[in-house]
């Protein structure tokens, strides 16, 4: 079993978070994720009803720690096209997330295409930056679990030249060899660094609410994925993601608002006055 199967089983309604799975002093916004979907798919399926991912909404109202989490699931519907469920995750009497989730049949959703966003092109893995051998990787321990390969055309932040375009793009997947499907995605989704880094900004962009849609179920192989911004204002950005498998297909996509400490924004020449440019 892997890692990642390990850290989301759930026993009698608990689960064990590990240091593992950390960034900095916190574990990773996806892994919970993740976590509080499999309560959903479980409890929906010993209803019988569906279990395939579609969409979900997580609101994080604390950080999550390394030890045993609560996890209160509560059966919305069930219904003969789709199924929703909510998780509440508690940590010490502390509720850290609030978690919707929407199941239907992802087999009959997934088809036809009448239109789908193409993948970037990317260098071959071996060719991207290894994201374990950036110096920001230093306190995420979850770097040791998986493997991202950063396209180097959007990697300058890593070596102090951020290009402030607001993009990321970058090959993952499991380091142990697990192939990636319905329940890894969600952690993926929230998997890379945050684009703000392409702004020069290198510490941690808590989560504050995510959404994210399932479309496909994914093939094994290597994941594509782009992630971009087009807001930063004051201490707040979004940051918008989407992964393809190794088919080409679009398999999940999200939204999240996020926080961010910037650094100053580059110096740029005054602007001469009226009088001065006579």
């Amino acid at each position: 079993m892997s890692e990642f199967d390990d850290i989301v089983r759930i026993t009698h309604g608990q689960a064990e978070l590990t240091d593992g799975w950390v960034i900095g002093e916190a574990v990773n916004g996806g892994i919970v994720m993740s976590l509080v979907t499999q309560a959903a798919t479980e409890a929906l399926a010993a209803a019988g009803s569906h279990t395939d991912l579609v969409a979900f909404s997580t609101t994080f109202l604390a950080t999550s720690q390394p030890g045993t989490v609560d996890l209160e699931t509560t059966i919305l519907r069930t219904g003969r096209s789709f199924s929703t469920a909510e998780v509440t995750m508690s940590q010490a009497g502390k509720v850290c997330v609030r978690h919707t989730a929407t199941f239907a049949d992802l087999d009959a959703n997934s088809a036809p295409i009448h239109r789908e966003e193409v993948p970037p092109a990317l260098p071959d893995p071996d060719q991207c930056a290894p994201a374990l051998r950036m110096g920001f990787a230093e306190k995420i321990a979850i770097l040791d679990r998986v493997d991202i390969r950063i396209d180097p055309a959007t990697a300058g932040w890593a070596i102090g030249q951020p290009a402030r375009d607001g993009e990321m793009r970058a090959w993952i997947r499991f380091k142990d060899g697990r192939e990636p499907d319905v329940a890894s995605l969600p952690f993926f989704l929230d998997a890379l660094p945050p684009v703000t880094m392409t702004f020069g900004a290198m510490g941690w962009a808590p989560t504050i609410a995510f959404s994210g849609h399932i479309r496909s179920r994914p093939v094994p192989g290597w994941l594509r994925m782009r992630i971009t911004t087009n807001n930063v204002i004051g201490g707040l950005f979004e940051e918008d993601a989407i992964i393809w498998d190794s088919r080409g297909r679009v398999v999940a996509q999200s939204r999240q608002l996020a926080g961010v400490r910037m650094p100053p924004a580059p110096h740029s020449a005054p602007v001469p006055s009226a009088s001065e440019t006579v």
